[in-house]
Parts: structure tokens; C-alpha cells; sequence
């Protein structure tokens, strides 16, 4: 059977049995940032193994082929059965049946459908599973052919931190005693390729929380999953995955572009197996929005893409080649996953520079870490030093579980300890490259007044629904001690009991206003939190006094709350715009919102074409004209994201979280703690995008306007576009066409200029070659000249050269300000041990300058163009030095 046909089998088999057939779900998980990618087929289930409620069109029996990944056996990929990407068959339970059904299907789908032979099955369970034994032995299993094992073979944990596990028990097929690591003890829990397992049914009972904790769940559930790739093995008769139908068409298209037969040593079979099977991971992970970076999902797969490009050099691909592998992935899986064929150029693209850029540095790696491992061997040393661990990662984009893996190859470990310390200290060197002094001077003022801010309560923050509240003073900080008074003109730190004033977080900066009270008025400039919980109010007394334990007024700047409002309101659509026009894979990954601008950070390998760019920003304008109702509401995180608000990878979130919804049915839900507009989007006005670029490895930067913003700057486009007609006495409808004509025109006459510098030249040089001078028998031209650029000195200098024929010319000339050289030397002086680069270093130095170049021709800038006259007067000098030094030689 292929793997096609199997898989279908399965499916059909279980939806025979009251099952509902569902599509993969995503690579990556939706609204579950403990987990980095989907590892299981139940992780779509996750909800409601917890006790959700099932959405409509769902049934409590679902069966399902998810794609999976995992790189917990990485190591051990390119042996018989292990793989970082599979396609996993699972029969699933949601309240419904337990054990004894999911045993007897499993045990009818094997034996009557797939046909496999009873004795060569064997059944493993946990410890004290004896329900699972005796719903076993009624389908007719021996009792000596059920195994029982321990937490570590046959307990099954949660996908990700947390969540629900419980017992399992397998299914292994016995391959025979001739195939494996031939001991007597030799069973089911063995890692040799004697036992395969192909069907892993999991009983789940339990709820894990982050401390380990087990708790039962109110319903039991079954989820089961069947690694198709190894149940195709089996009934294709091989014992390794790769000999299977699912990996043939792959290691043909390797072992062609390599020129290596699929049957040559074990070194260059395994390698050839690794591209393949990688090159198949990373085409599926790019297909669903995984973008090289990193961090999370993207650095597994920038890690496995670029392990894959080691293993192909192994084979003599020395030259980008994965996106040949990953056309034959879509081809041969396209029909399946159609995901795939929507996501080809997609997928070739990323493919195509990630490689790229990966190949530019591989050979400079791989000798340096050759080196750095030959350097141990000969210390005697077990290990690759951190901080040389470190700099392949830094310097050369080696994961360090590609150098470690290297590195086990040659009989060494690395130092992990000291690649983390060495990480650690540079992620420290930029978190201080990219603080603001403001921070720095609220960090030192935080600290100082520790101690007078650790006595209050939480403050209550009241301003999601309002910008001014009453309320009391809990405390007066002046200079990082405890007051009970302040008067005018002093800086304070002002503690509330509550307050509408939005403490900076998030990307979202703080609210400033004014705290006022029955005698004094506090001019708020900064919000902050001060110890967890407590908000500080920043400012300075403006008029009068203020006591600690009065009540006052705390007022929010209500026209720049506004304005940052319209700005984070923006900010959503605009990562919902981007999702939909590049794909999903454009994931906000840092952000800031101010009244006067926001700036959107996001995951992105390509440059976003102008017609992109263009699309997204018309979607964000046509959500504001619809007026789309933003609605904010505080929900329990599992039915949040239940309703597919955007959960951040990495992010932790509480029990309770605000979902910001825009549209109905809505366009974007994102869980955000900050402030946006009340009612509707219209109030955002207009939307303009005025900035777009990379600011590193796979994240680029949006910067745009709403509002009175965008308005202040479409009104300085219009004025820049009336002064430029205006000037070139066009209308606004013509003036890129007469821009055009005065462009061309313009080119025309510098062209004609620079062909009358062209005779001048020629003129010039033949006047230029009196000045020749002989030195020690070598003809030497010294001479300053007038041109409007290097391309024209050059010209000059290649006139001179080709008329002497044997000389040294060095020429020098002022354009842009600042003194130019240029040295050219004949081939037979060449030969003679003379220099260009040499020379016009020594002549560039005077005028405080450098430069270099070949032996034949080289050029130098320098700083100080009053000397230039000097330095080439000492030409004639530095040939005779040259000369002698020739001579005693």
C-alpha cells in the first residue's frame, strides 16, 4: 500500500466509526504560545481535553492526519525511523468512548484492515495499567506479549508546559531477531530497529500544571496517534522509513543533483537521507508562515535549513541546491496539503536566501571551526570552548547544536555553559546599546525610592473606561524619600489609589495630564510602574502644594490619549492587513505607539514590493471607512483564543485577558492590554505608511501616521508637490512628465560635458608628458590635474600609461572637496619589484590620507587638499627610495 492509501484507509476507517474527518491543522499552534510547534495531533484538541465546549459542526469523535515536528531526535535523523517532520494518524475522543473501544479499533484497523500478522505484534502498557491489560487480552493478545514499562516509555505529557496526559499504551511491530541489536533482553522499549513502533493510544486523565502537578480531568479522553511514514514501512515491507514511497522520490532528486548512487557508504547514505528528510521539514514549515530568525520557530528553521546545507557539502554540494529538493516535496505532496502549491514561490524564495546567505559563510566556518577543533585535539582539550562556540553562531550563523553535532563526530563535547555566558553578554551589550536615558534616569529614581514605594497597595487602573477619576494621594516621593508635602516647582513621584493614567508597557507609551487638588496642581510628564502593581505618576508641582492622603483629580491629556488611541487601534489593522497580504507568518514582534506616530516591527524575510505595501495600506483604510466597531472585553484566556485572538509566542498571560476586536465578524481579535478607541475605527481619520525596512535577520519595520499626523503630513506632501510645479511651471497632472523631459535633458548635457572633458583630457595629457621625469632609469609622471571625477581620472591615467608605455604615473586631483590619487604602474616595472598600492599609500599619507589597490593600479583619498602639491612633489623621492632599496637587494 502507499502512503497515500493507508492514509485513507485510516480515515475512512474511523469515520465508519462515527468519527468526524477534520484537515491538518497549522505547524504553528494556534492561540498556544507554551507550545513552538505542533508535535502531536492532538494539539488542535487542546481545548477541549480541558473541558471547552466543542464548537459547532465538531462531534466528540474526530479523526484526523496532522503534520508534526519535532527535533527531540534530530541527532538521530538518517537512520531507520526517525524523522523532524511526519504525518501523524490519530483517532481522537473527546468525552466519549475510553479504552476498551480504542483497543479493539486499533486492534481491528491492524489486523483485519492493514492485515498484519498477530504474531508479529507486540503491546506495551504503563506499570499499574490493568484495565489496558485486560481490554488486551479479550481482543486476544497473550499475556506474554503485553509489556509493561514505566513513565518513561508509557506515560504520555502534555504538549508544551502544560496540559492534558495520561497512560498509553503502543502498538511495535517485531521485524525479527535477524534485524537489531540481536540481545536476549532485546524488547518493545529497545532503541534498536528490531521493534518498530506504529500506533501510540493514549488513555487521558490527567491535567499538568506548570509545577508538574497532576490533577484528574472531569472526562476522560482518548487521543491516538500512528506515524504514517512507519506504518508505511511496514506494509511496504522496509525497515527504514526512507526506503518507503514517502522519501524515495526525495533521495532520487538528492542523489541526482549530488551524482552519488543512493547505495554508496553509510557516511554519504546518511547525508544524502538528512537533505532529503530536512528539505522536506523545511518546505513544510515555511509553508505554513515560519520565517528564518533567531529566535522560536524561526531559528528551528534556519537551524535545520542550514543543517541540511552541511550534510549536501558532505555529498559535494558546494552550491545552493535545497530549492530543487523542495520543488520535488511540492510535487509529490502538493495534492495532500494544498498549502503547499499556493506557497510555492513563497517557499522557494525563503529557501533561495536563507541558503544563500548561509553559503556565503559555510566554508569560512567549517575551516574555523576545523581549526578550533584541531587546537583542542592537540591541547589535549574534551571540549570546543563557549566563547568559540559562540562566535561560529555570531560570526559565521552556526546553531550551536550544528557545532556540537560536528563536534561529536570528532570525539569532542562543547561548552554549553560558556556559549550561553558569552550570548548572555551580548544580548547585554545590546539591551544597553538601545536604552534611552530617560529610562536609565527612571530606573535609578525606581530604585531609589524602593523602599517608600514597597508600602503601597495595587493601584486601581481605571482608564479603559474614563480619563479623569477621583482619587486619593497614598504617597509623595521627592528625591527617592517619602513626603507628606510638595510645593511648587519641585520634581515628585505622586503614588494614587486609583488612576486612568496608562503606565508605559507594551509598546504603548505613558499618558501625561494632571493630578489636581484643593490647593496644587501636579503637571504629569511620565507614567510608569514603580514596584509590580503600583503605577507612578511623574511630574512637577505646577501652582500650590499637595498632602499625602488628600483627595484630588487625576485628568488624562484627553487630545494626546486620543491620538494614541487612534495610533494602537491602527497598529492592529495593520498587522491583520499584513497577515492577509504577505501571509501569516507576518507576526508582530515589537511595536510602539506614541501620539505622533506608531512603529510596527514584524516577521518578513522578503522586501514587501510597493504593490504590497500599497494593498495593505488601502486594506487599513477601507476597515476605517467601514467604520468597523472595536470592541474591548475582558474574557478567560481559553475562550479568547477559542475565538482566534492573536496569542504572541512567548508571551505569558494571566487567567483573565483583554480581547481588542475590530469588525463583525471581526478582521482582527488580538489579546492587548492598552487603550484604544471607544465605538468604532472611523475615529482613526486616515492611515499612511511612511517608512518600510529590514532592521535585521527576517524582521523589518513599519513606521506610519493616523489622524492629525497623517493629515499634518499629506498637507507637507501637497505643499512640497505645489512648490515643485511651481518651479518647474507644470500642473500637479504633468509634473512627472516634465520632471522627465528636464531629467533627460539634463543627462543629455552631461554627457556632452563629459565628452568635452574627454578632448580636454587628451589635450592635457599630451602637454603632461614634458613633465615626464627620469629616476634612477624609470620614467615617473607626477602631476596634478583637473577632472570633474574618479571615472575621468582614471580615464586620463589610462591615456597617460598606454602613451609611455613603461612608466609610473601618479596623478592627483580635488573633486567633492577633497584630495584624490592615483598610481599606475607599468607590467615591466611591475616586475621590477614597483608598487602601485604601495606607492600611493606613501604619497596619500601627506595629505592625511589612505588608500590601496593592485600592483598595477591603485587609488587614495585624503583629508587635507592644501597638501596635495606636497605629496606628489615627494613622488620623485619615494621612487628613488624604492629604486636603491631595489638595488642592494
Amino acid at each position: 500500500m502507499t502512503t497515500d492509501e493507508i492514509r485513507q484507509l485510516y480515515l475512512r476507517f474511523f469515520e465508519e466509526k462515527g468519527h468526524l474527518i477534520l484537515p491538518s491543522s497549522s505547524l504553528v499552534p494556534q492561540g498556544d504560545p507554551t507550545l513552538l510547534l505542533t508535535s502531536a495531533g492532538m494539539v488542535q484538541f487542546k481545548p477541549y481535553f480541558l473541558g471547552e465546549p466543542i464548537p459547532p459542526g465538531y462531534r466528540s469523535r474526530i479523526t484526523t492526519c496532522q503534520k508534526c515536528f519535532r527535533t527531540t531526535d534530530i541527532d538521530s535523523v538518517g537512520d531507520t525511523k526517525h524523522l523532524t517532520f511526519f504525518e501523524m494518524l490519530g483517532n481522537f475522543s473527546i468525552a466519549d468512548y475510553f479504552k476498551k473501544e480504542a483497543i479493539a479499533w486499533a486492534w481491528e484497523l491492524v489486523t483485519q484492515r492493514l492485515k498484519l500478522p498477530k504474531d508479529r505484534l507486540w503491546i506495551t502498557i504503563y506499570l499499574d495499567d490493568d484495565e489496558a491489560f485486560r481490554y488486551w487480552r479479550e481482543q486476544g493478545v497473550p499475556a506474554d506479549r503485553i509489556k509493561r514499562f514505566g513513565e518513561k516509555d508509557n506515560f504520555w505529557g502534555p504538549a508544551g508546559e502544560m496540559g492534558p496526559c495520561g497512560p498509553s499504551s503502543e502498538i511495535h511491530y517485531d521485524y525479527g531477531e535477524g534485524v537489531g541489536c540481536g540481545r536476549a533482553e532485546c524488547a518493545p522499549n529497545c532503541d534498536c530497529a528490531r521493534y518498530l513502533e506504529i500506533w501510540n493510544l493514549v488513555f487521558v486523565q490527567f491535567n499538568q500544571d506548570r509545577n508538574g502537578k497532576r490533577t484528574p480531568l472531569p472526562n476522560p479522553h482518548i487521543d491516538t496517534g500512528m506515524g504514517l511514514e512507519r506504518i508505511a514501512a511496514v506494509m511496504q515491507g522496509k525497515v527504514s522509513v526512507y526506503d518507503t514511497d514517502a522519501f524515495t522520490p526525495l533521495l532520487d532528486a538528492v542523489s541526482w543533483l549530488a551524482g552519488v548512487e543512493r547505495g554508496e557508504d553509510d557516511i554519504r547514505g546518511r547525508a544524502l537521507r538528512v537533505v532529503a528528510e530536512h528539505a522536506r521539514s523545511v518546505t513544510f514549515l515555511i509553508a505554513d508562515g515560519v520565517v528564518p530568525s533567531n529566535e522560536g520557530r524561526g531559528y528551528v528553521l534556519r537551524r535545520v535549513l542550514r543543517r541540511a546545507s552541511v550534510f549536501g557539502r558532505r555529498l559535494g554540494l558546494d552550491k545552493p541546491f535545497l530549492t530543487e529538493v523542495s520543488q520535488q516535496v511540492i510535487e509529490q505532496m502538493g495534492h495532500v496539503y494544498p498549502e503547499l502549491v499556493k506557497n510555492r514561490e513563497f517557499i522557494l524564495k525563503i529557501i533561495e536566501t536563507e541558503e544563500g546567505k548561509f553559503q556565503e559563510v559555510i566554508e569560512a566556518g567549517l575551516n574555523w571551526l576545523d581549526k578550533s577543533i584541531s587546537r583542542a585535539q592537540e591541547l589535549g582539550n574534551k571540549q570546543i570552548p563557549g566563547e568559540e562556540v559562540f562566535t561560529l553562531y555570531d560570526t559565521y550563523g552556526f546553531p550551536s547544536e550544528l557545532t556540537a553535532e560536528i563536534g561529536r563526530e570528532r570525539g569532542l563535547s562543547v561548552d554549553m555553559e560558556g556559549f550561553k555566558a558569552e550570548a548572555e553578554k551580548q544580548r547585554e551589550r545590546s539591551r544597553a546599546a538601545h536604552k534611552f536615558a530617560l529610562s536609565e534616569e527612571r530606573v535609578r529614581l525606581i530604585e531609589k525610592a524602593g523602599d517608600s514605594l514597597a508600602q503601597f497597595p495595587q493601584t486601581e487602573f481605571t482608564g479603559y473606561e474614563e480619563l479623569s477619576c477621583p482619587a486619593r494621594i497614598l504617597g509623595l516621593v521627592l528625591d527617592g524619600k517619602a513626603e507628606n508635602a510638595v510645593s511648587e516647582g519641585q520634581q515628585v513621584e505622586v503614588v494614587l489609589d486609583r488612576t486612568p493614567f496608562y503606565a508605559e508597557m507594551g509598546g504603548q507609551v505613558a499618558d501625561t495630564g494632571e493630578i489636581i487638588g484643593e490647593k496644587g496642581v501636579v503637571q504629569v510628564e511620565d507614567t510608569q510602574w514603580g514596584r509590580p502593581g503600583i503605577v507612578v505618576h511623574r511630574g512637577r508641582v505646577t501652582s500650590g502644594a499637595l498632602v499625602s492622603g488628600e483627595p484630588v483629580t487625576a485628568r488624562v491629556e484627553e487630545g494626546r490619549r486620543l491620538d494614541i488611541a487612534r495610533n494602537h487601534t491602527a497598529t492592529h489593522l495593520l498587522h491583520a492587513a499584513l497577515r492577509r497580504v504577505l501571509g501569516s507568518h507576518a507576526l508582530q514582534r515589537g511595536s510602539l505607539v506614541a501620539p505622533d506616530r506608531l512603529r510596527f516591527d514584524y516577521s518578513h524575510l522578503l522586501t514587501p514590493s510597493p504593490e504590497e505595501l500599497a494593498q495593505v495600506q488601502t486594506l487599513v483604510n477601507g476597515w476605517i471607512r467601514q467604520d468597523l466597531p472595536v470592541k474591548s472585553e475582558l474574557k478567560s484566556y481559553r475562550e479568547a483564543v477559542a475565538q482566534g485572538a492573536i496569542a504572541l509566542f512567548g508571551e505569558k498571560y494571566g487567567e483573565k485577558v483583554r480581547a481588542v476586536a475590530m469588525g463583525d465578524p471581526p478582521v482582527s481579535i488580538e489579546l492587548c492590554g492598552g487603550t484604544h478607541l471607544h465605538g468604532a475605527a472611523g475615529q482613526i481619520g486616515f492611515f499612511v505608511i511612511v517608512s518600510e525596512g529590514s532592521i535585521g535577520s527576517g524582521l523589518r519595520r513599519i513606521e506610519a501616521l493616523t489622524g492629525r499626523g497623517a493629515e499634518t503630513y499629506i498637507q507637507g506632501r501637497l505643499a512640497t508637490l505645489s512648490s515643485l510645479t511651481k518651479e518647474l511651471q507644470a500642473t500637479p497632472e504633468n509634473v512627472q512628465e516634465k520632471l522627465a523631459a528636464l531629467l533627460e535633458e539634463l543627462s543629455k548635457e552631461r554627457k556632452r560635458a563629459q565628452s568635452l572633458e574627454r578632448e580636454l583630457s587628451k589635450k592635457d595629457a599630451q602637454g603632461l608628458l614634458a613633465q615626464v621625469q627620469q629616476v634612477d632609469g624609470v620614467a615617473v609622471l607626477a602631476s596634478r590635474v583637473s577632472v570633474s571625477g574618479p571615472e575621468a581620472l582614471r580615464e586620463m591615467g589610462d591615456r597617460l600609461r598606454d602613451s609611455l608605455q613603461s612608466a609610473i604615473v601618479v596623478l592627483g586631483a580635488v573633486y567633492n572637496d577633497k584630495p584624490s590619487f592615483l598610481t599606475l604602474v607599468t607590467p615591466d616595472l611591475v616586475k621590477r619589484g614597483f608598487h602601485a598600492a604601495e606607492i600611493v599609500k606613501q604619497v596619500a599619507r601627506i595629505a592625511g590620507g589612505g588608500g590601496g589597490g593592485r600592483p598595477e593600479m591603485a587609488q587614495a583619498g585624503g583629508k587635507d587638499k592644501e597638501r596635495l602639491d606636497e605629496a606628489l612633489a615627494a613622488v620623485k623621492a619615494i621612487v628613488q627610495e624604492r629604486s636603491s632599496r631595489k638595488d642592494k637587494k
